[in-house]
């Protein structure tokens, strides 16, 4: 009797301590099923989902703030390594040619590794190229180290996948939006940083062509020390890092490669359309982030200080406006499902363009400003509408759908300065009003997206797929 008794009991403290083991972890915020966050808490350090979310926008800003450093002191590097038109222009593409390649494959390797090791070790690999900036003896230098400091925005798509893998459907457009907006404030905070750390190093008795190449000491030490604290304190996945996750998921099911993962997203047309849209919302900011400080340097004759902080005021505006896309986004969804993340897109993206032309047709400084920061709004406001899509189109896949857009963003910037601001054929006021009307064409692309599921911007989903579950939709398209 008592042999049974302390057999029991035995198995009941088993029993419990195996229950115990299986209880859900706890989180600070709430969770849904998958255990992704659905609330944004901004002021929170709460890991896993509010300290991932803050570490990838700080390393991306680190990253952007790096890549757009040079474009601010632009007037007195040219002088310094005797830079043509050309050069420059050439520089400016080249910076998002490398950009284009290292986003299309940071996105299966996210799927691999996990952002927090795809977006560290980048950082850490393309921070020694930003302090080499200070050595450039040659305009083919220049544009050398301008195409190797571009494969460090491929970290936009560690940052998107990031955000994705630790928040909800209901809040992703916001989650995105807010962490890449506060992300691209770093092409704004660099236009106004860099031309003041430039003249603190002047005041201190340094030669001019000697101050611009002791400035970059400080983002490439900025952007160093951000991904040193993605390697200690981030985490892949709300339940563990991606190592462990995939381990544990690999007995359940086959793991799959890295071609499987690839081909997988480069079928569905959908992340081609996004890549296209990206192309011509974040690509056209990237392309005014590269000659917006030159643009009104050269054309209103204001110095270099002023300059900076005109064109910084561009890039800041991401601080209210890419959320404000999530926002809208995800609020839309909430009405009228993934219709309303569509045609908020294509409204937005419109405006945009329209506003982008009438900035290249305006005369007063005072009024380009104006036209300047409305247009910034609605381009950036795009982009955060982009991604609000883009977390629907494949789960399976998810980084190589974020890099297919990603990398369209890089390659709309290539090509708007190619056509039109490499060399002389239009000047910049041209330019500008001509990418607005390629905008507002490639923006009707929107249109072509439509979700079996969930329908398109004039379709409702097909009868069959009307009672599919989301997951399986995922897994199968």
């Amino acid at each position: 009797m008592t042999h049974n008794l302390f057999s029991s009991s035995s198995m009941e403290e088993a029993e419990a301590a195996v229950k115990d083991t299986r209880k859900e972890p706890a989180f600070t915020l709430p969770v849904d099923s998958d255990h992704k966050a659905t609330e944004l808490r901004l002021w929170s350090w709460a890991p896993p989902h509010m300290r991932a979310f803050h570490l990838s926008w700080v390393s991306l800003f680190a990253c952007f703030f790096s890549t757009f450093a040079i474009p601010p002191l632009l007037p007195v590097i040219r002088d310094d390594l005797n830079l043509t038109d050309t050069d420059i222009g050439n520089a400016g593409i080249a910076s998002f040619v490398g950009s284009i390649f290292s986003r299309l494959a940071m996105g299966p390797i996210c799927d691999l590794l996990g952002p927090r090791l795809a977006s560290a070790t980048l950082s850490l690999l393309t921070a020694p190229i930003v302090f080499a900036t200070s050595l450039a003896s040659s305009p083919q230098a220049f544009i050398l180290l301008r195409f190797l400091i571009g494969f460090s925005l491929a970290n936009f798509v560690a940052n998107q996948f990031w955000t994705t893998s630790m928040f909800s459907n209901s809040i992703v457009g916001l989650a995105n939006g807010v962490s890449a907006g506060w992300s691209n404030v770093g092409s704004g905070a660099t236009q106004l940083l860099m031309p003041l750390i430039y003249s603190l190093i002047i005041n201190l008795g340094v030669s001019s062509f000697t101050a611009w190449r002791v400035a970059f000491i400080i983002p490439a030490t900025f952007q160093t020390l951000t991904a040193l604290m993605v390697l200690a304190y981030g985490q892949d996945l709300p339940d563990g890092n991606y190592r462990e996750i995939r381990h544990r998921r690999a007995i359940n099911k086959p793991k799959d490669r890295f071609f499987e993962i690839l081909l997988h997203g480069l079928r569905n047309y959908r992340g081609w359309i996004l890549g296209l849209i990206y192309g011509f919302c974040f690509g056209v900011e990237l392309t005014m982030d590269n000659i917006i400080a030159q643009y009104f340097y050269d054309r209103f004759d204001v110095e270099i200080r002023v300059s900076g902080a005109i064109a910084a005021s561009f890039g800041l505006a991401n601080i209210v406006s890419r959320p404000m896309g999530g926002v809208l986004s995800d609020e839309m969804a909430k009405k009228f499902g993934i219709r309303g993340r569509l045609w908020s897109l294509w409204v937005v993206i419109t405006v945009a363009g329209l506003l982008c032309i009438l900035l290249g047709r305006v005369n007063s400084l005072a009024v380009s400003i104006i036209v300047m920061c409305a247009f910034s709004f609605f381009v950036q406001a795009a982009s955060g509408l982009t991604f609000g899509v883009v977390p629907f189109v494949s789960r399976r896949s998810l980084g190589v759908i974020s890099g297919m857009t990603g990398s369209g963003g890089t390659m709309g910037s290539v090509v708007t300065q190619l056509l039109l601001f490499s060399g002389s054929t239009f000047s910049k006021e041209t330019g500008i009003s001509l990418m607005g009307v390629m905008m507002i064409v490639c923006s009707f692309s929107v249109t072509l997206i439509y979700f079996p599921q969930w329908g398109g911007m004039f379709c409702g989903p097909i009868s069959k797929h009307q009672n599919a579950m989301g997951q399986d939709y995922y897994l199968l398209d």
